[in-house]
């Protein structure tokens, strides 16, 4: 038995700060669909893998899962407002959004910081999560700052704790 709730586990990881990425695939129609996440880390160099993780519940998961082919996209500090839409509930997040079509279809945001396409490699049990693992095909990297989140919030390079 744990000694802390879950809110206090959330809290506590909070205080490490990570970056804000979209994760992109296509559903079962072809359809553009993401998600915001901050949970985008390196897992081996060789073979280049990342890995990622989605809810259980999440509607979006069999698209990730089924599909074969995703892309990591790594926002700049300015796309604040496009972390926003990617957060919210499911709808056409792509209206309007510029995008390019990458392996498989994938959307490639433009204007990002960084742009992964990935096949899936593994999906893994974790709890309440999923874990994707991707391997790594094609990589782009853009000029620009990153969007950091810390303590609940979007924060950049030298905030101090009271972010934006």
């Amino acid at each position: 038995m744990t000694a802390f709730d879950s809110l206090e586990f959330r809290r506590t990881l909070g205080r490490f700060a990570t970056g804000v990425c979209i994760a992109a695939t296509v559903d079962a129609d072809d359809h553009p669909v993401g998600m915001t996440i901050n949970s985008f880390g390196s897992l081996s160099l060789e073979p280049p893998l990342i890995l990622w993780s989605i809810g259980n519940g999440s509607s979006l998961r069999p698209a990730f899962e089924k599909h074969g082919y995703f892309s990591i996209n790594v926002l700049r500090v300015d796309q604040v407002a496009l972390s926003n839409t990617f957060a919210m509930s499911p709808g056409d997040r792509f209206a309007g959004l510029d995008w390019t079509a990458g392996l498989g279809g994938v959307p490639l945001l433009n204007d990002c910081l960084a742009r992964f396409q990935c096949a899936v490699e593994r999906v893994l049990p974790g709890g309440d999560h999923q874990l994707i693992l991707g391997r790594v095909v094609a990589l782009e990297t853009f000029d620009g700052e990153p969007l950091l989140f810390y303590a609940g919030g979007y924060r950049r390079i030298g905030d101090s704790a009271g972010g934006w």
